[in-house]
């Protein structure tokens, strides 16, 4: 049986679009109209494949390539259907139904495409692991291969609830961070941009007072008419140099030298290098774990979490890693001698090692860092909202000054 997406309208005239099952076009179109749903284009998803076939196309034997279409598929919506997933499977339901029943649970088009190929090609015959990992744009390593360790175990449905137990813990820990830094950055942005108007616009039109006068100014105003004077006339360049300057750290970031370079300075930073190094550890700890904990060999969770750190320093650190251990060494020893990992998160992995429990060490490194970042973030943005306040007052102080000095030395010599 086929997958089709389809376009139309009902009975009352509103669009109308979805996914629906049929042995073939004319079938599917059948289908819709006892529905009372009058279809105005039917595309046939090929399973696997990751296109789409018009039946206007199959004649003309064109296929519409869709490269890059799945990446709007969001991780919370992932992480939502697998916890249903889970909860279908350990209720009784065979794999292909679950899936099937998920489908129109998808919120979005794109997911809903992924999860019709993804059930075409378990009734074709594929393994679960091999379905998802037709889309590896969509689910990543971590997830397909746990998911290929809990079929050849047996225990798929376990590995699900794992898994997301495991993508909600990560999508509140980015939640929580973001919430963090919102409200601080919106305050410099706005702070930013106010700044940028009173010296564009007010300021010269208050202090042409004085410049027409012909009096020598005090130093502050002198300072300011200069400032005041250059963000005018560089106004246009000075607004977009910060998102002129991402875009050069981030084309930076994308060359391998460049990269490493960067990444370096990150985590070589006084705060901001120790918060990164806690939360790629959390990372490190939490995936590295989940992996060992579903019968995932260690090389190969190794060769899995080194794609996933963001961090080329970090990278290196964990391929050296892996040669060691497959050589017989220790993983902990060797991220014990680098400053680039904390040297708690070592410890405790040497601890799992030896004791045996590496799998309970790792969860407890990974929960004890992702506390440690909150409570960093909370104390960091609890000081970085006064301190942007007092920066903004000492600025809008030091234009106050500026302008009432030259109205005091004039009263003076009036009076």
């Amino acid at each position: 049986m086929a997958v089709f997406e389809y376009n139309g309208l009902t009975a009352s005239g509103r669009k109308k679009s979805g996914i629906i099952d049929a042995e073939n076009h004319d079938a599917a179109q059948d289908d819709l109209k006892q529905k009372g749903i009058f279809p105005i284009s039917i595309q046939r998803i090929e399973s696997g494949a990751g296109r789409i076939k018009t039946k206007k196309e199959a004649s003309m034997g064109k296929n519409v390539n869709l490269p890059s279409f799945f990446s709007s598929v969001k991780s919370s919506e992932i992480s939502m259907i697998t916890r249903q997933l889970a909860t279908l499977l350990t209720a009784g339901f065979p794999l292909l139904k679950a899936v099937a029943t998920l489908v129109p649970q998808a919120r979005t088009k794109a997911f809903k495409r992924v999860l019709s190929r993804i059930k075409d090609a378990i009734e074709e015959g594929n393994s679960f692991a091999d379905a998802l990992g037709a889309h590896p744009q969509v689910f990543s390593a971590v997830y397909i291969n746990m998911v290929k360790a809990g079929e050849a175990s047996g225990t798929l449905e376990v590995v699900l609830e794992r898994l997301a137990d495991f993508s909600e813990k990560r999508e509140e820990t980015k939640k929580k961070i973001q919430a963090s830094l919102a409200y601080p950055l919106f305050m410099a942005v706005i702070g930013f941009l106010v700044l940028v108007f009173l010296l564009t616009f007010i300021v010269p039109n208050i202090t042409k007072i004085f410049t027409d006068m012909n009096h020598d100014l005090p130093m502050p105003t002198q300072m300011l008419l200069g400032i005041s004077g250059m963000v005018k006339a560089w106004w246009w360049l000075i607004i977009p140099a910060p998102f002129f300057a991402l875009l050069c750290l981030y084309g930076i970031q994308r060359t391998d030298r460049g990269g490493r370079i960067l990444d370096r300075i990150i985590l070589s930073l006084p705060v901001s290098g120790n918060l990164t190094r806690q939360l790629i550890a959390s990372r490190f700890s939490r995936t590295l774990g989940s992996l060992l904990d579903n019968g995932v060999p260690l090389l190969t969770a190794l060769g899995i979490t080194r794609t996933i750190s963001g961090n080329r320093v970090i990278t290196e650190l964990i391929e050296k890693c892996a040669q060691t251990v497959e050589q017989g060494g220790s993983l902990g020893s060797v991220l014990e001698k680098n400053s680039a990992f904390p040297n708690l998160a070592a410890q405790m992995i040497k601890v799992g090692e030896k004791s045996g429990e590496m799998e309970k060490m790792l969860e407890k490194s990974a929960e004890l860092f992702e506390r440690n970042v909150q409570t960093a973030i909370t104390a960091a943005t609890s000081i970085i909202e006064p301190l942007i306040i007092l920066i903004m007052g000492v600025v809008i102080g030091f234009i106050i000054l500026s302008v009432c000095l030259p109205i005091f030395e004039i009263n003076q010599l009036i009076g």
